[in-house]
């Protein structure tokens, strides 16, 4: 049997998986947490990345690995590369005037917009890593002039496995910064990496940073990166959203949503998009297609929040949810708990609307809670369609679909049938489905079988999504005021 690792490097933890690379069928695995914040010292990626392969039983008969991590942080390396300060991480919105300036320098309102999505797929927002590097230059002029490379977490970890950075084992070798990589659906979250051409806008770079620096060479899809010291492949790795789509096997007409830290529905499709609006962010995947995208700060924490108001573990608020009707009664929780990405309102709080003594229950609001989250995930799915996706079906993954009430109320919300397959580390499988692409060469990654589970369907309940709609501008309104 020929084994290969994947990787998930998310936010919370590092996750580790070793499949047999023909079939997919997993071996072992093994895990180690991250500390909190939304502004880490990368060391601590690379001690938990250690850790957690030592708990899959190493790599020693491994054939190859691939790391897939969260998208569009910032490390910051220095020319002996060592890194500069800790790194930003996507849900870190400090940057997010930075990332207003940046648009404005293109053009006046739309015209601004309108320009970064031709250039690069996306308008940039506070998650994206050249508001970061704007950020850094005004504020931390001293570390940005100090900055002589940007990386991404996964092509950190990457260039780690290889033997250099962290990875090495004493100074490290001359010109390595000239050995990092990344691949091109992480790349294409940096907002200077364009999907539609395959290269790099560096004048937008330079936008960020006020100067020029090294970027990571963009891999292909099954490209080698190196090797490791112990002899196995590395792949080009990839970000989170990527990883996730190759782990769960989706194909034209499937949009996974995804209910973690953050909330993402994205869909792989044929040809690059370019939203002016901002909503849709029009990312590349990790097979030479595309991914359009639509993320949330917030997610699974929305029902984690909930039960600590409540004072009820997750299997009890999805019991009181069920107990309220559709609507709780004309209670709406608009889920903006740390600001909100899609819509782009770093500044919003959550906000519970339409109290009244008839629904002041516990019910209702545990209700109300799975209803917004699921609210918001419908607005993106109904942005990936104004742009020409199509949608039969909707795939649950991530932690928050182990909500009972999540999975019974989302397809009345989302309005399409929703397959929730088996738990597991998709963004993990999704790297060692590289892993055993690189492994094996051709043109098209491993068959591996397609994830599959119990399909729910509902009739769509659209009051709730006009009611919601209704409430989220109310409270964009006062947050403006």
């Amino acid at each position: 049997m020929v084994l290969v690792a994947g990787v998930d490097s998310s936010t919370q933890a590092c996750k580790v998986v070793v499949r047999d690379a023909a079939t997919g069928a997993l071996v072992r695995q093994g895990r180690a947490a991250h500390p909190e914040g939304t502004e880490v010292d990368p060391a601590h990626w690379w001690s938990a990345l250690r850790t957690a392969l030592a708990d899959a039983g190493g790599l020693e008969d491994v054939g190859a690995v691939a790391v897939g991590a969260q998208q569009h942080g910032m490390v910051c390396l220095d020319e002996a590369g060592q890194v500069v300060r800790p790194a930003l991480l996507w849900n870190d919105t400090r940057s997010a005037a930075a990332a207003a300036e940046l648009v404005a320098e293109l053009g006046e309102g739309e015209v601004g917009a309108r320009a970064w999505a031709e250039a690069t797929g996306s308008v940039p927002v506070a998650s994206f890593t050249v508001t970061k590097l704007r950020w850094l230059a005004e504020h931390e002029p001293g570390p940005a002039k100090a900055t002589a490379a940007v990386a991404l977490p996964h092509d950190w970890l990457t260039w780690g496995l290889l033997g250099h950075g962290p990875g090495a084992t004493g100074p490290g070798p001359a010109g390595a910064l000239d050995r990092l990589v990344t691949d091109r659906g992480d790349a294409s979250g940096t907002g200077y990496w364009s999907p539609a051409t395959g290269r790099y806008r560096m004048d937008l770079f330079e936008r960020g940073l006020g100067h020029t620096a090294v970027v990571p060479r963009v891999l292909g899809p099954a490209e080698v990166a190196g090797t490791m010291p112990g002899g196995a492949l590395v792949g080009p790795g990839t970000g989170d959203n990527a990883a996730a789509a190759l782990g769960v096997g989706a194909g034209p007409g499937d949009v996974v949503v995804s209910v973690g830290t953050s909330g993402t529905a994205f869909a792989v499709a044929e040809r690059p998009t370019a939203d002016p609006t901002g909503t849709v962010a029009g990312f590349a995947d990790a097979t030479g297609h595309f991914l359009p995208l639509v993320c949330t700060l917030n997610a699974a924490r929305v029902l984690d929040a909930a039960c600590t108001i409540l004072r009820v573990d997750h299997t009890e608020l999805s019991r009181l949810a069920m107990q309220a009707p559709p609507g709780a009664g004309g209670m709406v929780l608009v889920p903006y708990l740390e600001g909100e990405r899609t819509p782009n309102r770093p500044d919003a709080t959550g906000a519970v609307h339409g109290l009244r003594l008839s629904n002041a229950t516990a019910a209702h609001l545990a209700r109300a809670a799975v209803e917004g989250l699921l609210c918001g995930l419908a607005d993106g799915i109904d942005a990936l369609v104004e742009l020409g996706v199509r949608v039969e079906r909707v795939i649950l993954v991530g932690g928050g679909s182990r909500s009972q009430a999540l999975r019974a109320l989302a397809p009345a919300v989302l309005g399409h049938p929703v397959v929730v397959p088996p738990e597991s580390e998709y963004v993990a499988d999704g790297a060692a489905r590289q892993a055993a692409w690189v492994l094996a060469g051709g043109d098209a990654p491993p068959r591996w079988e397609a994830a599959s589970g119990p399909t729910y369907e509902a009739e769509p309940t659209p009051g709730v999504r006009e009611r919601y709609s209704e409430v989220r501008e109310l409270t964009a309104r006062r947050t403006e005021a």
